[in-house]
């Protein structure tokens, strides 16, 4: 999905852009609990917006109730997470979240290793890079450095994309067994996003192991139209990570085996070896 977004367009995914998606059962098969959704909302809008916002424009910028508004800023306000800045001049996030986002970030740190390799590869590339985890059916960015071109992928650390509509769950999933994989693909509800989104797990098998073939992972328009990405396991300890970079098909579609060998030269100079098979069998 396109979108204008001055001075730069961006690439964005389903889950992202102007406006509030009603809650609906997905590629999770979840649905989502509204009051939790709308407080995570809220502060996504301020770290956009920037600056204190009032009540009515809380309401007016999210298409919420005015009632709804009230008791929900009430209610964060007393928890200590809001407050006015000056008196009637608009609400604004405590520093109670950093509080929160620190202890939280250096109980699971990611090593310094991971924020240097994507910052490299961004730059040597000109593209977005991300470092992702798998969570439920998803991968997840934990880093992100996102491209300078005006037409871009826009990512951010948090987004999601589905792990068998993308080059970057499919590098997760391949580090996995098959039997692990079997359990993911039973909670899959393989949504079609667009023509290429694969609809199957026998296709999306196919495709790990023409990945393992290749020796990278890669897509096209799978989950986001005219995006084509190319993904690799990143192995860190324990943790089955992948490593993607993503942009317009117009630049990055066949410059898809320069991109990962760039990868692969990258992990070396990091001391991060990508592992000899990446399918793991039964």
């Amino acid at each position: 999905m396109w979108c204008l977004e001055a001075p730069a367009v961006r690439l964005r995914s389903h889950n992202q852009g102007g406006g509030r998606a009603p809650p609906r059962h997905g590629a999770t098969g979840q649905m989502q609990v509204k009051q939790a959704a709308n407080v995570l909302e809220l502060m996504e809008y301020f770290a956009e917006r920037r600056r204190p916002a009032t009540l009515a424009e809380i309401s007016d910028d999210l298409g919420w109730p005015r009632s709804s508004t009230f008791n929900l800023v009430g209610t964060i306000v007393e928890k200590g997470y809001l407050y006015e800045p000056r008196p009637r001049a608009g609400y604004y996030p405590t520093p109670r979240w950093l509080t929160l986002a620190l202890s939280v970030a250096e109980a699971e740190p990611l090593p310094p290793v991971v924020d240097d390799l994507v910052a490299e590869v961004a730059a040597a590339t000109g593209e977005t890079t991300a470092v992702g985890t798998l969570t439920g059916i998803h991968a997840l960015f934990l880093a992100v450095a996102e491209s300078r071109h005006q037409v871009r992928y826009h990512a951010r650390v948090g987004d999601r994309v589905p792990v068998h509509a993308s080059s970057a769950g499919r590098a997760i999933l391949a580090q996995y067994p098959a039997a692990s994989r079997e359990a993911i693909y039973r909670r899959i509800a393989f949504e079609r996003f667009s023509d290429t989104t694969p609809m199957a797990v026998e296709i999306v098998e196919r495709a790990l192991r023409d990945a393992e073939a290749r020796g990278y992972h890669q897509s096209d328009s799978e989950y986001i139209a005219d995006l084509a990405g190319v993904a690799i396991p990143l192995p860190l300890g324990d943790r089955r990570l992948s490593i993607v970079v993503a942009g317009p098909t117009s630049r990055c579609l066949a410059r898809r085996p320069g991109t990962a060998a760039l990868l692969r030269e990258a992990l070396s100079r990091h001391a991060l070896a990508q592992p000899a098979a990446q399918v793991q069998s039964r």
